[in-house]
């Protein structure tokens, strides 16, 4: 038993390559909190989340003052025990975006290092379910490109056997999403999957209507189309319509994922581990999934969720938004539009440290002892 001696806490705040937009908000900042657990034995694993630049400060506070305390002395391979303990002792701030983003940092270190004793990739040391996983694409679909501009991206996207793009909708009037889709569609052809993210910016009568109007485009999902806590609209929508209602990125409990599944108010999940608290509620709802024949397509986070979805049987496409090159070396494999899970022994994320450092917030730099 090899118990915590040393955690160290670091954020760096990455600013988006592309501009991002969607049918509600812009993205500006990646703040992207970063925690290092070390071990008696000397061994070290890494684990991070992110926010969309609003409430880094509060994470690394949480992270600080209430989380990193009590992993000193604690048995690392107690994983389980270790999220829960965690998840109790802040219970008061829970269920929530802050503390998930918080504790999925810390669990997913835990799972680093746990792979790392053991001399095995995360996506067999979590299950081995595959060695590579299908992509599509988002950096090309931002709402405020031009529909000649979308049409280019999916096209070269297609070229290099990625297996389908996501196009924000949420114009002001549906005929406009329409008229940007038909343009893709009738570029890329039939058999190239188009995804669609509404960003939460529907209401439920006029997600409907908006369903309805791209029937015949056979889009392969159209993700988060009302708030997150409206499951019961969610039912509504999905009884309403044949096209995939994706759900999850703003998700932060495994109960709300079971929700909105045995209410069939979902057909596609996209859990979220930097959203869901970790690893480990991961995997609790991956399998769940699998239990209601769903697939999983995880929202982001593209160089942790290539491990994660090749480790389970459901697991369907990767989302190919690049976020680390900044911070790391050696990057994502990909061969004719797929993802290879990492050989590395860990979450196979080869950390830049000397990057990693130059551009961390001294403020939130800190070690626990």
């Amino acid at each position: 038993m090899a118990k915590i001696e040393k955690v160290e806490l670091r954020m760096v705040d990455l600013v988006p390559k592309v501009k991002r937009t969607d049918a509600i908000q812009s993205f500006v900042s990646q703040e992207t909190p970063i925690v290092t657990i070390t071990d008696a034995d000397g061994a070290v694993g890494t684990g991070y989340s992110y926010t969309i630049g609003t409430g880094g400060s509060s994470v690394m506070r949480l992270l600080a003052d209430h989380l990193a305390p009590r992993l000193i002395g604690r048995d690392a391979e107690m994983i389980e025990a270790i999220w829960h303990e965690l998840e109790f002792a802040t219970h008061a701030t829970t269920i929530g975006a802050i503390t998930a983003i918080a504790l999925a940092a810390i669990d997913t270190a835990l799972w680093d290092l746990r792979a790392k004793k053991q001399g095995l990739p995360l996506w067999k040391l979590a299950g081995g379910a595959k060695d590579r996983c299908p992509l599509y694409t988002t950096e090309g679909g931002w709402l405020h490109i031009e529909t000649e501009a979308l049409v280019e991206d999916a096209l070269a996207a297609k070229a290099k056997g990625f297996r389908g793009s996501k196009v924000k909708i949420g114009k002001p009037h549906g005929s406009e999403d329409l008229a940007r889709l038909t343009a893709v569609r009738q570029a890329v052809g039939s058999s190239y999957e188009m995804m669609t993210d509404c960003n939460q910016g529907f209401s439920v009568d006029e997600a409907i209507r908006r369903a309805e109007r791209l029937r015949d485009l056979d889009l392969a999902w159209i993700e988060e189309p009302l708030p997150a806590d409206d499951i019961d609209g969610h039912v509504r929508l999905s009884n309403a319509t044949s096209t995939p209602i994706a759900i999850g990125e703003s998700l932060y409990s495994i109960r709300h994922f079971r929700e909105y599944m045995q209410k069939g108010a979902c057909s596609i999940v996209q859990v979220d581990v930097g959203r869901i608290g970790g690893i480990t509620p991961w995997l609790k709802v991956a399998h769940a999934a699998e239990a209601f024949d769903i697939p999983v397509c995880p929202h982001f986070l593209m160089e942790l969720h290539v491990s994660l979805t090749c480790a389970v049987q459901n697991g369907r496409y990767v989302e190919y938004i690049p976020q680390l090159d900044e911070l790391t070396g050696k990057k994502m494999r990909i061969e004719d539009g797929q993802a290879l899970a990492p050989d590395e022994p860990g979450i196979g994320i080869d950390w830049d440290w000397e990057a990693v450092k130059a551009k961390s917030i001294a403020e939130f730099t800190m070690i626990v002892k």
